[in-house]
């Protein structure tokens, strides 16, 4: 199913989308932060969103930046979102900080998000997004929708697991204590980093990288105009690796926050998984 697709579907099974606003729910939201932005849009009222972040609009970084370029957006600056006059805005815990004290000392209801370092806290952030906007129906189906998903998608506990690695610009890399490394290892791989040493992010020199032989490597997406820091992506050394299957089409956007659009990203990885064990049989 493509991305569009999947979203779509997902969407249309959050009961109660087009429902008015609920009379004690905040009417006029504003979300000031790349994963709160994906996570409103997914749920908010019709008319009750009325900013995201300038990053929402960003496919390079966002899941649903298509989604976004139907509401304004803003910068995150307590001037312009005060004077949107909203009576709830949605942060995340690393959103400007000086932004978040204006806001509150204004008397501006903020409700911050911390980051999601695993699949476990996905259906936790739903919620409180859900809750915080009065969606709490919308919020409760999103979440049985992702672990029905999620379900769908586990891995027999006797699987051999085939070996892969997350490669970004100046190698770095992700292990067990990450999002992405969660998502990686719930697709049924070992992950090259952890076993590298790397709890969070790192590190993880090409020539251990190389050592350690992975059977898939996926790379970050190079941005526009390319910087030196993304040359060892195309190095040569990292296209010899794997077993001639191809890594998924992935984008980055597809597991920097917690929302359902990992999902994606772990059907991607467990079609690659089929076809690796397809090529060694």
């Amino acid at each position: 199913m493509r991305r569009s697709e999947h979203m779509l579907a997902g969407l249309a099974l959050v009961a109660g989308l087009a429902q008015p606003v609920a009379a004690d729910a905040p009417r006029r939201v504003v979300s000031i932060n790349l994963c709160t932005d994906q996570l409103a849009m997914m749920m908010a009222a019709p008319g009750q969103l009325v900013s995201v972040s300038n990053l929402a609009a960003d496919p390079y970084s966002s899941a649903m930046a298509k989604e976004a370029e139907a509401y304004p957006v803003n910068h995150g600056l307590a001037e312009e979102v005060f004077l949107m006059r909203p009576d709830l805005v949605l942060a995340g815990r690393y959103t400007a900080k000086a932004t978040v004290d204006l806001l509150e000392r204004l008397g501006v209801p903020v409700v911050t998000l911390e980051p999601a370092r695993s699949l476990s806290e996905i259906p936790d952030h739903i919620r409180i997004v859900g809750g915080a906007i009065g969606r709490e129906a919308e919020a409760e189906a999103l979440v049985a929708r992702f672990e029905a998903d999620l379900a769908a998608l586990s891995v027999p506990e006797d699987q051999v697991l085939p070996l892969a690695a997350l490669y970004y610009a100046n190698g770095y890399s992700l292990g067990s204590n990450s999002l992405a490394g969660q998502v990686l290892e719930a697709a049924g791989y070992r992950n090259a980093a952890a076993e590298a040493g790397l709890a969070g992010g790192g590190n993880l020199p090409l020539e251990v990288l190389i050592m350690a032989m992975p059977d898939l490597v996926v790379r970050g997406t190079p941005y526009p105009g390319r910087s030196r820091s993304e040359d060892i992506l195309t190095h040569p050394a990292l296209d010899a690796l794997g077993q001639g299957v191809a890594a998924p089409d992935l984008s980055d956007n597809d597991w920097i926050c917690g929302t359902p659009q990992v999902i994606h990203a772990l059907r991607g990885l467990v079609d690659t998984r089929k076809a690796l064990e397809k090529a060694g049989s």
